[in-house]
């Protein structure tokens, strides 16, 4: 009887053992293919199999430890792809759009380090059209200069996410340069967001140093927290500013929003500029209406006000005008089907239109894309 109970006793320390330190490793992506037309490419029709219209196309994997007390040792690795041809995306990373590892606390919140995303980006975009909830890609601001659709990345960050205190969160990211001079292609961003009942609201600001050419000098750091190859060209600078908001408010079936962006370019040769400065306003407004819980459709609307600094030949102030349209149907839990269309109207002294995701910048003033595809998750 003695040796069944110290047997007894074994076991279950064995199984407490075993539930303290469950863990957990799941494999999930999303494929995302369609049919893109775009009425002016460089002067011509283009009809292509896109990859990645609203979502972009993705497999990777996430875990966490039960370390006790609360506390879990957490990681994600994100991998980026062409549906078209199995290309890898990011500029050819294996895990291109987030690897981390960090922990993760019931009681403080979560610390993480690796390539991640802003806290712009965690915080305004899903308020934002540029949401992958809404329209995602097609629908970013021109070259999207805010980055709250998230075209660049970061390297060698650490970021900290708070728990929700009554509908509270906060969160801030640094991103080392990993060279001897520190303040040389890093970055830095801070955002919070408060919930409450159908309304939310978030802020946030986001500064990146050296994600183009220095003033004098090519920057030479290739291990720093921007990849200037993943950069637009013409977007690089010196130095990058962001801040914006934004508000959704939902009533019934509807959701509507506003979101503001401003974005500076310091030391860019944007737009025929020699280390001229660029700034950008976006005002967006958005709404989402579900009919069925399978159907839905939303409208966005962008306006961006350009203003060059340090101009000679460039002319006027660019500007833009864009409107977008979705449908998306769910046809089970995880596949649905969608249509898109966008329209862009640009103007200023050699400005023409270009939208992000149509495959070229128009010939003229005017561009329009259409979309139609499918995408699925496991």
């Amino acid at each position: 009887m003695k040796k069944i109970s110290i047997a007894v006793a074994c076991l279950s320390a064995f199984a407490a053992a075993s539930a303290h330190a469950q863990s957990s490793v799941t494999l999930y992506g999303l494929v995302d293919a369609g049919i893109a037309y775009t009425n002016n490419v460089g002067g011509s029709g283009r009809v292509a199999l896109a990859s990645g219209n609203i979502s972009g196309s993705r497999f990777g994997l996430k875990g966490a430890e039960d370390l006790g007390g609360g506390l879990k040792a957490i990681f994600l690795l994100e991998n980026g792809f062409s549906v078209n041809n199995g290309q890898l995306g990011q500029n050819s990373r294996m895990f291109g759009r987030q690897a981390y590892v960090g922990l993760s606390s019931n009681a403080f919140g979560t610390l993480t380090m690796g390539r991640q995303y802003d806290d712009v980006v965690d915080f305004v975009s899903p308020l934002s059209a540029t949401a992958g909830t809404f329209g995602d890609s097609g629908f970013a601001h021109p070259y999207d200069n805010d980055n709250l659709q998230h075209s660049v990345r970061f390297n060698n960050s650490v970021k900290y996410t708070s728990l929700n205190y009554g509908g509270f969160k906060f969160g801030g990211m640094y991103a080392f340069s990993n060279s001897t001079e520190f303040a040389v292609s890093r970055a830095y961003s801070a955002a919070a967001s408060y919930t409450y009942g159908p309304l939310t609201a978030a802020a946030g600001y986001l500064q990146t140093n050296g994600s183009g050419s220095k003033t004098g000098t090519a920057f030479t750091n290739t291990a720093g927290a921007v990849d200037q190859a993943e950069v637009k060209g013409s977007l690089t600078s010196d130095v990058q500013r962001t801040a914006a908001a934004g508000i959704n408010y939902a009533f019934g079936p509807a959701v509507v929003g506003f979101v503001y962006s401003h974005s500076q370019y310091q030391g860019t040769s944007a737009f025929g500029l020699s280390n001229g400065s660029v700034r950008f306003d976006n005002y967006e407004v958005n709404g989402m209406y579900n009919f069925t819980p399978a159907f839905k459709a939303g409208l966005s609307y962008t306006y961006t006000d350009g203003h060059l600094n340090g101009a000679t030949a460039y002319g006027a102030d660019p500007k833009w005008n864009q409107v977008n349209a979705i449908a998306r149907y769910s046809l089970s839990k995880r596949t649905e089907v969608y249509a898109e269309a966008m329209y862009q109207h640009a103007t200023g002294n050699k400005n023409v239109a270009n939208m992000y995701n149509s495959g070229g910048a128009s010939s003229t003033g005017n561009q329009v894309m259409g979309a139609v595809g499918m995408l699925t998750r496991f």
